[in-house]
C-alpha cells in the first residue's frame, strides 16, 4: 500500500465510524472491528484512512489487521468477500462428528453469495458439528439447519435465559463485594481463605490463586487486572457455559480479586467468537455500573479477533493493547511488567467465578470435594463419544472412566471406550487402558500429558489415535503466531511426516525436542504432545 493516496471518502467513513472518541493506540483491533462489522471487510483505503486518522504507520496498521483470522482484508474495495461467511469447525469434535461432510455439503448447496470455509474450534464442541452463520452458532448443524440460519439472515445469537443483575442480587450476590469495599473483610483474611481452598487458575496453568494475589500485593502501582475468556483450545466450552448462565458470579468474583489485589482497572479479553456471551457482558456490565452496589474499578471489555495465541498470556496482553498477539520472552513476567508495562493480575473467567462461593461457604467446601487424593472442583469440558457431552461438574482427581459412567450417560450406543484427550488439543491423548489416572494438576505429566483447562475429548472404537494427531497438529500449524522458528517450521514440518502411512519415528521426536525446548510459548512447547502419546501409546497405527 506504499504510496497510495488517501481516499476522501474512505476517510469520512472511518472517522464517521471512530465519532467523537479519543483516538488510542490500544484501542486499534476496536477500530479495525468496526470497520469489519460496518463493510464486512476491511479495504486497503480503510487502513489507508485510519492510519491517517490514528496517526501510525500504515504498515502498523495493516500488519495487524491481517494477523486476525476474523478481518477480511482486501486490496480492491471492487473485490469484497461475499456477503455472508458461513464457518464449519473442523476441530477435533466437530471433525468427528462430520465436520468435513457438512463442509462438503454446504458449499455445493450454497451459492456464490455465500463463502463457506474451514474454522477453528468456536467453543462449542458438546453441540458438534458446529456451523457459524456470520455470528450465528447453529448447533448440531446439518445441511438443512444452517440453510435454514442462512435464509434468516441473523447476525448474532442471542442469550436469554440467564441470571441477570436484579435476580443475582435478590440471590445475595455481590453482598461481599460490599463487605470488602466498605471495610468489613479484610484482604489478609480473603488471601488465607483463598490460599487454604487449593483453587488453582483453571484456565490451564494452575498457579495458586491465592498465592498469585499475594505477589501482586506486593508489586509496585499502579497495577492492572487481565481477565481471559479467549478460551480457543479445542474441546474447551466452560467459560461460556457458565456466561450464559451466571455472569455476574463472575463479575463479583473479579471485583473482589481486584480490591483484594489492589488492582486500579480491569480488561476482560473475550473471544469474539462468542457473540452472544458479549451482548450479556456489554449488557450486564452496563446494568452494574448504572446501579453499582460498591465502588467500581473501571472495567472495560475488549473484543478478540479470532486467534488461538491470544490464550497465552502475554498474548491476550499484546492484543488488548491494539497490537498482534504475539508471546512475550519471558522474564519479566506479567505479575511484574504486564499490561502497558504495568504489574498485572491475570486471570481464567472460571477461576473468578469460584471465588464468592468459596468466601461464603469456606476453604473446606470447597477443598472438600476431591477424589482420589485430590482437592477441589473440576468443571470438565467433555465431547466426542459420549452420550451426554457438556460441562460436567465433578471432584478433582475423578478418572476418565468415572467421568463418562457417572456423568456422561456412558459410551455412544455401539461405541467401546478406545482413547482420550484429558486437556484439549494440547494435553496428549492416552488409551483407554490408562483411564484410572486420577484427572488434576499434577497427575497426568510422567505420561507426557497435563489437565489444562479440563477438556476431555472421548474418542472411541471407531477412531483412531493417529488420525485424531493429525487433526491437532494441523491446527496448531494454523494457529502458530509465527514468530519462533521452532513452533511456525516445526508444527509444519510434523504435520507433512504424519501424512505418511508409516510414521518416521526418530525425526519426529527429533523434531518434537526442538519445538518443546525452544518455543517461546506454550503453544510450540505443547504441540507435540498428541505425536509424542501415539508414537508411545498407539506405535501399530503409524508403523
Amino acid at each position: 500500500m506504499k504510496g497510495r493516496p488517501l481516499d476522501v471518502a474512505a476517510l469520512a467513513e472511518i472517522q464517521s465510524l471512530l465519532g467523537s472518541a479519543p483516538i488510542r493506540r490500544d484501542l486499534l483491533i476496536e477500530y479495525l472491528h468496526r470497520i469489519q462489522d460496518r463493510f464486512g471487510y476491511i479495504s486497503s483505503a480503510h487502513i489507508i484512512a485510519l492510519a491517517r486518522e490514528m496517526k501510525l504507520a500504515t504498515a502498523e496498521i495493516y500488519e495487524v489487521a491481517t494477523f486476525y483470522h476474523h478481518f477480511d482484508v482486501v486490496k480492491d474495495a471492487d473485490t469484497p468477500p461475499p456477503a455472508l461467511t458461513v464457518r464449519v469447525c473442523d476441530s477435533l469434535s466437530c471433525e468427528l462428528a462430520g465436520a468435513q461432510s457438512l463442509l462438503g455439503k454446504l458449499k455445493a448447496s450454497l451459492g456464490q453469495d455465500v463463502r463457506v470455509i474451514p474454522a477453528p474450534c468456536v467453543g462449542r464442541c458438546e453441540q458438534a458439528p458446529v456451523a457459524v452463520v456470520a455470528q450465528n452458532p447453529v448447533a448440531n448443524a446439518t445441511p438443512e439447519k444452517v440453510i435454514a440460519a442462512v435464509k434468516a439472515g441473523r447476525k448474532t445469537c442471542a442469550v436469554e435465559k440467564y441470571t441477570g443483575f436484579d435476580a443475582y442480587r435478590r440471590q445475595g450476590g455481590y453482598n461481599i463485594a460490599v463487605e470488602c469495599l466498605a471495610g468489613k473483610r479484610d484482604a489478609e483474611d480473603i488471601l488465607k481463605t483463598m490460599e487454604a481452598s487449593s483453587l488453582r487458575g483453571l484456565g490451564g496453568a494452575g498457579f495458586p490463586t491465592g498465592r498469585k494475589w499475594r505477589i501482586l500485593r506486593g508489586e509496585k502501582m499502579p497495577r492492572l487486572m487481565a481477565v481471559n475468556i479467549d478460551e480457543g483450545e479445542p474441546g474447551t466450552f466452560k467459560d461460556r457455559y457458565y456466561l450464559e448462565r451466571d455472569p455476574h458470579r463472575f463479575l463479583e468474583g473479579m471485583l473482589i480479586a481486584a480490591w483484594t489485589a489492589q488492582v486500579s482497572e480491569v480488561y476482560i479479553y473475550l473471544r469474539d467468537e462468542y457473540a452472544g456471551v458479549r451482548a450479556i457482558l456489554e449488557k450486564e456490565i452496563a446494568a452494574l455500573q448504572k446501579n453499582p452496589p460498591c465502588p467500581l474499578p473501571p472495567i472495560h471489555l475488549r473484543r478478540g479477533a479470532g486467534a488461538y495465541i491470544c490464550g497465552e498470556e502475554s498474548a491476550m496482553i499484546e492484543s488488548i493493547e491494539g497490537k498482534r498477539g504475539m508471546p512475550r520472552l519471558r522474564p519479566p513476567y506479567v505479575a511484574q511488567v504486564g499490561l502497558f508495562g504495568y504489574p498485572t493480575l491475570e486471570h481464567n473467567m472460571e477461576t473468578l467465578f469460584w471465588v464468592r462461593e468459596i468466601l461464603e461457604k469456606g476453604a473446606d467446601w470447597f477443598a472438600g470435594h476431591g477424589c482420589h487424593g485430590r482437592k477441589g472442583l473440576r468443571s470438565f469440558s467433555v465431547s466426542g463419544r459420549v452420550k451426554k457431552p457438556g460441562v460436567h461438574l465433578a471432584p478433582a482427581g475423578i478418572t476418565v472412566k468415572e467421568l463418562i459412567d457417572e456423568y456422561c450417560g456412558g459410551m455412544l450406543a455401539r461405541h467401546k471406550f478406545y482413547a482420550y484427550l484429558p486437556g484439549g488439543a494440547s494435553g496428549g491423548i492416552l488409551p483407554a487402558a490408562m483411564g484410572d489416572i486420577p484427572l488434576d494438576f499434577d497427575t497426568l505429566q510422567a505420561h507426557g500429558c497435563f489437565i489444562g483447562s479440563a477438556a476431555v475429548i472421548i474418542l472411541s472404537d471407531r477412531d483412531k489415535a493417529s488420525t485424531a494427531a493429525r487433526n491437532l497438529i494441523k491446527f496448531f500449524a494454523e494457529e502458530s503466531c509465527g514468530q519462533c522458528t521452532p513452533c511456525r517450521v516445526g508444527t509444519a514440518k510434523a504435520l507433512n511426516l504424519m501424512q505418511a502411512g508409516k510414521w518416521d519415528q526418530p525425526l519426529l521426536e527429533q523434531l518434537s525436542s526442538a519445538m518443546a525446548d525452544a518455543s517461546i510459548c506454550g503453544l510450540g512447547q505443547a504441540a507435540p504432545n498428541p505425536v509424542r502419546c501415539v508414537i508411545k501409546h498407539f506405535g501399530h497405527e503409524i508403523e
